[in-house]
């Protein structure tokens, strides 16, 4: 189990970074795509998928940042691991998927990173347990006496 925990806060760590990469580039995009003759970046439905998705990304962080300092700490973190894993690869999926929205059609080109980050975000919700599992051992730590 314990080898599991790490490889959780691992996964949710890779889940981090595909995220932020997603964010970084639709940050990007945003400011360099017009609409009506001005950054779509300036529009205000553009404006909130981007705070919603740094703020995602920013909770889930912490709760990976939680379960590391746990494992260093040789503290039992197996319900935090699951619960980074779980919000992180889930918050990695949502931000990228508002990235190629962002993106438009071009999302689903090679030509932008959006498409490949979709892509490697889902597969954080299957391996090291899927989601489902995730909440299996989360609410069994729970539920524990």
């Amino acid at each position: 189990m314990a080898t599991l925990d790490g490889g959780r806060i691992g996964i949710a760590s890779q889940a981090l970074g595909i995220a932020r990469a997603a964010l970084d580039a639709a940050t990007a995009y945003a400011k360099e795509r017009k609409s009506f003759g001005v950054p779509i970046a300036q529009h205000q439905a553009i404006q909130f998928m981007l705070a919603d998705m740094a703020t995602e990304l920013d909770a889930a962080r912490l709760l990976t940042w939680r379960a590391a300092a746990m494992k260093d700490q040789g503290t039992r973190h197996t319900m935090q691991s699951a619960e980074a894993k779980l919000y992180a690869s889930e918050v990695a999926t949502r931000v990228a998927h508002k990235a190629l929205q962002i993106h438009g059609g071009y999302g689903y080109s090679t030509e932008y990173p959006v498409e490949r980050h979709y892509r490697d975000a889902r597969i954080t919700e299957i391996y090291e347990g899927t989601s489902e599992i995730q909440r299996i051992v989360i609410s069994a730590s729970m539920l524990k006496g």
